[in-house]
């Protein structure tokens, strides 16, 4: 009716109940995101490898430029030795956020794997990549001490042609030390040992024991030496040190792993050796440095040499069950 005043209805209120709603549906949903990568990572720790690719896969799938999600499955693949996609992964993740340090670096390790399997030409450019990301990590985070190790050896082992050196290696040793002591002893031993200098090379890894809070796995390096040098006796008992310096540090179950791969390679005391790789496997605390299918497979290697077949089936199933796609289990642990 004319003169009549209408209803009207007030909108603002139901327009910020729904950016309300709005807003506490995105924050479920990055809280939702922010557990499901925390889980593909802890999966990824446990050497749960197709757990953690489905998680990754489906959180990729509704944001392909999750500069985290990438990361990981750059991460997963690199575990998998698939390392043309895992730099692919790791690329992106860079392009997501390139400021971040340990996604340089993690793109630095896969095109460094890469680099070992090419032929020379693309060695050459890839090398060079390589050393680019991961300088480029350290002058994001001068503190990432993982990333300035990777450095150090890179340049201990690289030409100068693709940017290496011994100068180079012997200078982040000494930036090293005010970081991590015992890595800095570490990376001059490997420099001491290129040189041929034994002797320097053995008190450098003997230093890095001393300097380790934790030196199970610095033990593990002295017997690595050790069986570069074919000193069987001292090899032995350093694993055994190693051994029991990680029974008192729940962190160092990867030192076990280390010591059995050192046995394998040295073609002794195989007992032992399935010992220690069963001691990490049966660990809560394995890490992506040694997959738990990787472990699996090296002891179903093991186990097949010393005549036990059947437990060496169960173990390369167990290790698929985790990973089907790791090319070393389907071979039968040909690694």
């Amino acid at each position: 009716m004319s003169g009549v005043p209408q209803p009207r209805y007030c909108l603002k209120p139901l327009g910020i109940l729904a950016l309300s709603l709005v807003a506490g549906s995105l924050r479920v949903s990055a809280a939702f995101a922010e557990t499901s990568l925390a889980t593909a990572n802890a999966d990824l720790q446990a050497g749960k490898a197709d757990e953690a690719i489905s998680i990754l896969n489906g959180a990729l799938k509704s944001e392909p430029n999750n500069a985290e999600a990438n990361n990981l499955l750059c991460r997963v693949e690199y575990t998998l030795e698939q390392f043309d996609q895992a730099a692919s992964h790791c690329q992106k993740a860079v392009e997501a956020s390139p400021q971040n340090s340990e996604y340089h670096h993690w793109l630095g390790r896969a095109i460094g794997e890469r680099a070992s399997r090419a032929s020379f030409v693309s060695a050459f450019s890839l090398a060079k990549k390589t050393r680019e990301e991961f300088e480029t990590a350290v002058k994001l985070d001068p503190h990432n001490v993982e990333a300035l190790a990777d450095l150090g050896e890179f340049d201990k082992d690289a030409p100068g042609a693709v940017g290496g050196g011994m100068d180079k290696a012997a200078d982040i040793a000494t930036k090293l030390d005010a970081l991590d002591p015992a890595r800095a002893h570490s990376l001059r031993a490997a420099i001491a040992e290129k040189n041929k200098d034994s002797a320097t090379a053995e008190k450098e890894w003997k230093a890095a024991i001393v300097s380790a809070s934790h030196p199970a796995v610095q033990w593990m390096e002295l017997a690595s030496f050790y069986r570069r040098q074919s000193r069987w006796p001292d090899m032995d008992a350093a694993i055994k040190s190693g051994e029991a310096a990680a029974a008192h540090d729940k962190h160092s179950a990867i030192a076990l792993f280390n010591g059995a791969g050192i046995l394998a390679r040295a073609n002794r005391q195989s007992e032992e050796a399935i010992k220690l790789y069963q001691s990490y496997l049966a660990s809560p605390d394995k890490t992506e440095d040694a997959p738990a299918f990787d472990a699996m497979t090296r002891l179903a290697k093991l186990l097949s040499q010393t005549g036990d077949q059947a437990g060496a089936q169960r173990e390369r199933a167990e290790a698929l069950a985790l990973a089907h796609e790791y090319k070393p289990a389907q071979d039968g642990g040909k690694h």
